[in-house]
């Protein structure tokens, strides 16, 4: 049962192999899993977006909905200026950010 921390993932998108970018969070998020964290992975709205195509601005807003339930944001290595966004409204929100797993961990250990 996962009763830790919600994670949202930020993590470059459309900048390299999609499905690569795709397949990192996803791998990101099993060893989130494993950690007992609940990640959310904004990317899987990439299978949604095939199926019924929307501008790119409405799943920039549809993700910072989630965001904002969220109670930490990961933001994996690379470029991305949707992901830098992301970190942004975090900020603003005042939800904490970290740039690794293990980063993400020693808070954990340490509360």
């Amino acid at each position: 049962m996962m009763t830790g921390k919600i994670v949202y993932i930020a993590a470059p998108y459309t900048l390299g192999d999609t499905g690569r970018n795709i397949w990192n969070v996803i791998d990101c998020a099993n060893n989130l899993c494993d950690l007992g964290f609940v990640p959310y992975i904004p990317h899987l709205t990439h299978f949604w977006h095939i199926v019924s195509p929307k501008p790119a601005q409405f799943w920039y807003e549809y993700d910072l909905v989630f965001l904002s339930f969220c109670d930490c944001l990961l933001r994996l290595p690379g470029e991305s200026i949707g992901a830098d966004n992301e970190v942004k409204v975090a900020k603003e929100l005042c939800i904490p950010v970290y740039y690794s797993v293990e980063e993400l961990t020693n808070e954990k250990d340490r509360t």
